[in-house]
């Protein structure tokens, strides 16, 4: 039988790979990964939507049956309208593209047209300041020259 690889194992350091939070309670490792997690862990925003619990597909309108995905759009936002979490949600579907579904109260066309309105305003803004800086500086040359 030979002896098991180790290189790299040497100082027998175990690596915790989950993030730490700093206003988390430090605890012991779950003696194997089948025993039940009961380590504190953050609430997250999603723990909190009007949909939770509520069906995925409902999320996801498809046109069907001859009713128009836009009426099943419509009853999904009626969750969003009551969702204490919806700028959190939009925040989410809008930093990690999510290409299908409502989020937030909006579904792919309305998030499509923010982005949109937000890259065309940043790039207004882009321009404006190079003009801005563009007449200083042949300002100031303009000053240096006399």
């Amino acid at each position: 039988m030979t002896a098991p690889d180790l290189r790299g194992h040497a100082s027998g350091h175990v690596r915790e790979t989950r993030p730490r939070y700093d206003d988390e309670e430090l605890t012991m490792p779950r003696p194997s990964k089948y025993a039940p997690d009961t380590r504190p862990r953050r609430p997250h925003w999603m723990d909190d939507a009007a949909c939770f619990g509520a069906e995925a597909t409902a999320f996801f309108p498809v046109g069907a049956k001859g009713v128009p995905a836009k009426i099943y759009a419509l009853h999904a936002k009626s969750f969003c309208r009551r969702c204490p979490v919806r700028a959190e949600c939009l925040e989410h579907a809008l930093t990690f593209p999510e290409k299908y579904g409502v989020w937030g109260g909006l579904d792919e066309d309305e998030r499509a047209e923010l982005l949109r309105d937000a890259r065309r305003a940043a790039e207004r803004e882009r321009r404006r300041a190079k003009l801005a800086r563009d007449k200083a500086a042949e300002r100031e040359a303009a000053c240096a020259n006399t």
